[in-house]
């Protein structure tokens, strides 16, 4: 027969109680462990980061810039007179030389006053003609007067002459002497009139040769304006190049001014960049650029900086200081560098993504395993097409996370596997 042991049961509720007891306890800690540890570190693989290392160096300053190469010089022909496009000779892209003619304008209006012009200067000419004869005869006149003037005079001289050794000798009266006299010197004064009328006279030729010659040149400038708006109906090339564009078509009207067509010269080009409105203040004429043709890589200087903002960019042109490569041509797309500065001996890292100039930024940095990488903040300076200037935050040898990192702004570490 059992005997009931009373130790025994109150040993089995005591170690019943310390069970439950700690079991209580192991869930407490345990629940506190999880709160303390917060949500699970990402994973994320390594191979899909882009991850640079900071280092200390030179840096360069450069802004990036897309563009397209254009022509240097480029010419616009236009229209002189309103007409009719009656013939295109030659179509965009073709080569053509300096006297080449691109199309063939017509217009009655402008032949017609060429032939009225032309007119004018016959009229003009027969004018000249018939004045000059005129006073070249009123002349004439004025001389034979001044000479049937002074003949007089001479004759008279004589008879005073031989009136004078008959009055000595009593044979004629003194009266008619001294009348003779009288009328001596009306002749002489007659030939000093006549001499004062052939001078005014001649004066008075040059300036009314002058009037109607006057009239000549006004018709000839007519006629040479008329004759050359006759020839600008023949469009020609102007300059050695190539037939760019073609902006009108065969039969339509065009007015005075209209633009008909560009040319330009294919072997000088330059890179017409565009730069951002917010990087502009930094760029200055005489600044070096390399320009990636995508067929060759070409050194340039910035020569021109557009006074406007167009589209939120400004209008850089550089010139080349070599030859372009193969295959260039007006209208290629180009990727421009301007080296703004050289910053010696500074931190410097790959540029992050949407990161500006003088700003903070938060980058997860790598561990010394590169398992785990830990969001810190970090001060940059100026900025680069691919690199920036560090200020705060890191040291040389750090690894950083650079690719985007949004998706992850609730965690401040990460896992990479």
């Amino acid at each position: 027969m059992d005997i009931a042991n009373p130790l025994a049961a109150q040993r089995k509720r005591r170690r019943r109680r310390i069970a439950v007891v700690a079991a209580a306890l192991l869930l407490a800690a345990l629940a506190i462990g999880a709160m303390n540890l917060g949500p699970a570190l990402p994973a994320v693989e390594r191979s899909s980061l882009w991850i640079d290392t900071v280092q200390r160096g030179d840096m360069l300053r450069e802004v990036r810039a897309p563009g397209t190469l254009v022509p240097r010089d480029i010419h616009w022909l236009a229209a002189e007179t309103s007409a009719q496009v009656a013939k295109i000779e030659v179509w965009p892209g073709t080569h053509v030389e300096a006297d080449t003619i691109l199309l063939r304008l017509a217009s009655p209006q402008v032949e017609n006053d060429l032939r009225n012009a032309q007119a004018q200067v016959v009229a003009a000419e027969a004018r000249v003609a018939a004045k000059h004869a005129e006073l070249q005869s009123q002349l004439l006149d004025e001389r034979s007067s001044l000479a049937q003037a002074q003949a007089e005079y001479a004759s008279a001289q004589v008879k005073s002459e031989a009136d004078a050794k008959a009055m000595a000798k009593n044979l004629i009266p003194r009266v008619q002497y001294e009348q003779e006299q009288i009328a001596l010197k009306q002749l002489q004064h007659r030939i000093e009139v006549e001499q004062q009328r052939v001078q005014t006279f001649d004066a008075g030729i040059k300036a009314q040769m002058a009037a109607v010659q006057a009239e000549l040149q006004l018709q000839r400038s007519n006629l040479t304006l008329r004759q050359r708006q006759s020839d600008a109906l023949d469009v020609r090339a102007g300059i050695a190049g190539t037939l760019q564009q073609m902006a009108v078509q065969e039969g339509q009207q065009v007015a005075a001014g209209t633009n008909l067509a560009r040319v330009a010269r294919g072997d000088v080009l330059i890179a017409r960049l565009r730069v951002p409105e917010v990087q502009a203040k930094d760029v200055a004429q005489g600044m070096p650029v390399q320009v990636n043709t995508y067929n060759g890589m070409i050194d340039g200087t910035v020569t021109r900086i557009d006074p406007a903002v167009v589209d939120g960019s400004v209008q850089v042109d550089v010139t080349p200081t070599g030859s372009l490569p193969a295959g260039a041509r007006p209208d290629l797309s180009v990727d421009g560098r301007i080296r703004i500065a050289k910053l010696d001996q500074v931190l410097s890292l790959g540029r992050p993504a949407q990161v500006e100039a003088n700003s903070e930024v938060s980058l997860f940095r790598l561990d010394a395993s590169g398992a785990t990488a830990t969001r810190i903040k970090v001060r940059v300076g100026a900025i680069s097409v691919d690199r920036v200037q560090l200020l705060q935050g890191l040291h040389p040898g750090d690894r950083v996370i650079l690719s985007e990192t949004s998706q992850w702004d609730k965690y401040d570490r990460l896992r990479l596997r």
